[in-house]
């Protein structure tokens, strides 16, 4: 459940940060669509659902009169600096300060779920599991094709879609530059799918110990901070030196594509990046304190 309402952060964070053409409409219904996903993966009861409501639905409260303002005042910069080109360093320094943005969210999201980790039974932890399984199935028919080509090309089309996503359509020369980075990048599906496996099994047997020891909340932070650190920092020290040749190849492949880019497809990204703004404020500003999540 803790891991959960961390992951109830993750979907808001991606939401503000990442975008999304319907960002307040999105938002709004943040509390009923993090209750859904939380109930698919653990199929909480009737007792157990009205605290994790109001868990979810305090977190949401937090999040819109606190740091709703913050990600808005990034955006501002942002939209200050995309009309001019870039360079990786710049492009690494963004990634660390909206990775820094989304620390106060996930660890607010902690706090609000470890009072609720008692509640746990055994059969949700093995709903959990299988839950964590299929999706592991379904991220290796999307990410692992048996046909080099064929993973190599679906690799492609995801990339292009990122961009196309923020700055409009790619000519045919600046997918080719998107191609030939994704040929050249040191990412490994497969390592990161088996990384994926890693934590999800971590987390299922910290889940177990910690409701086996019946931890209360202050008992249980420490434990679900460490959780939720393996997505920045690895147990494998192998993987964590992939992931660290992995984030500087993207910050210069962002930065390669970036400079390609038209002044109507840098306008564009600005006009994005302006309407998430308004987005966040209209957001912020309308922090009442009486979100709710419906049955």
């Amino acid at each position: 459940m803790r891991r959960s309402l961390l992951k109830a952060a993750i979907i808001a964070a991606a939401l503000v940060l990442a975008g999304c053409s319907t960002l307040r409409l999105g938002y709004d219904n943040g509390p009923r669509l993090v209750w859904w996903w939380l109930d698919g993966y653990l199929d909480l009861d009737s007792r157990q659902a009205p605290a994790a409501k109001a868990a979810i639905a305090r977190w949401f409260d937090w999040h819109r009169a606190n740091e709703l303002p913050e990600y808005a005042a990034l955006l501002a910069e942002a939209r200050q600096t995309v009309m001019q080109p870039t360079t990786p360093e710049a492009v690494c320094r963004w990634t660390g300060r909206l990775r820094e943005a989304a620390m106060p969210a996930l660890d607010r999201a902690l706090l609000e779920g470890a009072p609720l980790l008692a509640g746990l039974r055994e059969p949700q932890l093995r709903h959990l599991e299988q839950r964590y399984a299929k999706r592991l199935d379904e991220m290796r028919e999307e990410y692992l094709q048996a046909d080099p080509v064929a993973r190599r090309e679906a690799a492609v089309e995801r990339a292009v879609g990122r961009f196309e996503d923020f700055y409009g359509r790619l000519d045919a020369a600046q997918r080719r530059v998107v191609a030939e980075a994704v040929a050249a990048s040191p990412w490994d599906p497969e390592a990161w799918i088996a990384e994926r496996d890693r934590r999800q099994r971590e987390i299922v047997q910290t889940l177990r110990r910690l409701v086996a020891d019946r931890a209360d909340a202050d008992t249980a932070l420490p434990a679900l901070r460490t959780l939720a650190s393996r997505g920045e920092r690895s147990a494998d020290a192998a993987y964590r030196e992939q992931q660290a040749r992995l984030e500087l190849y993207n910050c210069g492949f962002a930065a390669r594509v970036h400079n390609t880019t038209t002044p109507v497809q840098r306008e564009r990204a600005r006009e994005k990046l302006s309407g998430w703004e308004r987005d966040l404020r209209s957001l912020a500003a309308a922090a009442t304190g009486t979100l709710a999540v419906q049955p």
